[in-house]
């Protein structure tokens, strides 16, 4: 499948090239996505089992690691996987890294307590690639999803809508507001916990903790 053919570019644009390329990020910028994560994993209880789904080159799953969760990793590129697996043996941690489709994972229901999915959501141009996602996520997390997601009410995204606007470049990160972040986990279950952002109205990053209510079904 080719990247004009995918249904979103990020599922095949992660090529060896554009995967070691995507490792090379600003040292701020990183720290700050590190501490956002932080503020949401504080939520979280150490003893969890955590999936990171889509995994990427590991930066996320490291992180987690180094706080003392138990973490596993997948992605869908054969290029990101390899490469998580080096920075994996790089830190001298030990950490199962293999290859899935978020879209359609291959465990059972319930079989991690958390997951987190970082820089993925804003991938998604379409409500069914959304659905579809978020019902995966739910069905394998016991008890918590970690999610990012652009948020449309944010500078950048503002920006991004004015320069299209007037016949300027469209932008490829697609922003999703809260409330219908919100109503694709209400739909199996979760509810929101809280929402976190570097600072609200100026960064389009946020990072949602759902959790799921009561005995619901996956």
């Amino acid at each position: 499948m080719t990247e004009k053919n995918a249904a979103y570019a990020g599922r095949v644009k992660y090529t060896e090239a554009r995967s070691r390329k995507y490792q090379q990020r600003k040292s701020g910028k990183n720290s700050a996505e590190m501490r956002l994560l932080e503020r949401a994993f504080a939520l979280i209880p150490k003893n969890h089992r955590v999936l990171d789904a889509p995994c990427g080159g590991g930066r996320v799953s490291i992180h987690l690691s180094g706080k003392g969760y138990r973490v596993s990793a997948a992605d869908l590129s054969e290029a990101m996987i390899k490469i998580a697996r080096e920075k994996f043996a790089e830190n001298g941690l030990s950490a199962n890294v293999e290859q899935q489709d978020v879209e359609k994972l291959t465990y059972p229901d319930r079989h991690f307590d958390t997951i987190v999915s970082f820089r993925l959501f804003h991938h998604f141009p379409a409500v069914d690639i959304r659905r579809r996602v978020v019902n995966e996520l739910c069905r394998v997390a016991g008890k918590n999803v970690v999610l990012s997601y652009f948020s449309p009410v944010s500078f950048t995204s503002m920006r991004n809508k004015l320069v299209a606007s007037i016949g300027g470049k469209k932008s490829k990160k697609y922003s999703t507001s809260l409330s219908e972040v919100e109503g694709y986990f209400k739909a199996h279950g979760f509810r929101l916990v809280k929402d976190f952002a570097q600072l609200p109205l100026v960064h389009t990053l946020h990072v949602a903790v759902f959790e799921r209510a009561g005995n619901s079904k996956p």
